[in-house]
């Protein structure tokens, strides 16, 4: 046997398992594919709204589920973005969007406190600027009309519950350290979605009594509903800008974080393949 034959057929057939893995490779990862975003100027009215959408742009050859993003109490930030941008590289067309106007964004904790209140206290304007927020997203190109859920971080979180109270025709709602009060229970009837709590098993702001009466609510109206306590958790578990100290009553807590979100992907999975009943 020739071994100088044999070893160049080896190697021949090695350049060729290259070749093919790396043509492989550039057709599951064209080179255009990447995640893309905007800044979206909508109205309510005479109020200017500003929100921000992403996207994965290899992802345009069919309609995709979309998911709304209620910020958190500061108003609509970096951080929301970068929710927007881990929700594109799942595959979802994602809009952040904005309850307070262009140009309103809260300093610090009082100012958020006070504005934050001007939506909780009129629940009625919430949910209408809620609603404006989801048209937007319906509208736009390359979003699966009839496979659109809500998720909301902390003031967000209440949004997203408030969005299903209004009778929204969405697949899911996800609260994450949201309030979960439950001012006009009637409302629980208009739910025509499911819903998913992820809520922090030591956080002092949301009384056991309001737990409760909002548990009450949705199983009064026969919503389908589930609610996922972390231990060690305190408000605002997601947010890395809270800090580590749970004294404070709002703390990041990084596998409560992890736990959440793959929570909120396997809810996805159910909810964007089969209708709520």
């Amino acid at each position: 046997m020739n071994l100088v034959k044999v070893s160049e057929k080896r190697k021949v057939k090695f350049m060729r398992l290259i070749a093919a893995f790396l043509l492989v490779t550039v057709f599951l990862n064209p080179a255009d594919a990447e995640i893309k975003s905007r800044v979206v100027h909508y109205s309510d009215g005479d109020v200017a709204l500003e929100g921000f959408v992403a996207w994965d742009s290899a992802k345009v050859e069919k309609p995709v589920p979309g998911v709304l993003v209620v910020h958190q109490w500061l108003g609509l930030t970096d951080y929301e973005k970068s929710r927007c941008k881990q929700l594109a590289e799942l595959g979802y067309v994602a809009f952040a969007l904005d309850v307070y106007g262009k140009g309103t964004r809260p300093a610090n904790q009082p100012e958020a406190a006070k504005q934050a209140g001007v939506y909780k206290k009129d629940r009625e304007l919430y949910r209408r600027r809620l609603t404006i927020g989801l048209e937007q997203l319906r509208g736009m190109e390359g979003v699966a009309k009839n496979r659109i859920a809500a998720i909301g971080y902390c003031f967000g979180g209440t949004g997203a519950i408030e969005l299903a109270r209004s009778g929204a025709d969405i697949s899911g709602a996800v609260s994450f350290h949201g309030g979960l009060d439950s001012p006009q229970p009637g409302l629980g009837k208009n739910i025509k979605t499911r819903i998913l709590v992820c809520h922090g098993a030591d956080d002092p702001f949301v009384p056991a009594i309001e737990i409760a009466a909002f548990k009450s609510e949705l199983n009064n109206a026969g919503v389908d509903w589930q609610m996922i306590e972390y231990s060690g958790a305190v408000h605002s578990f997601t947010q890395p800008m809270a800090g580590s100290d749970n004294s404070r009553g709002a703390a990041y807590n990084e596998r409560a974080d992890k736990r959440s979100w793959m929570a909120m992907r396997s809810f996805f999975e159910e909810a964007f393949e089969t209708p709520a009943k």
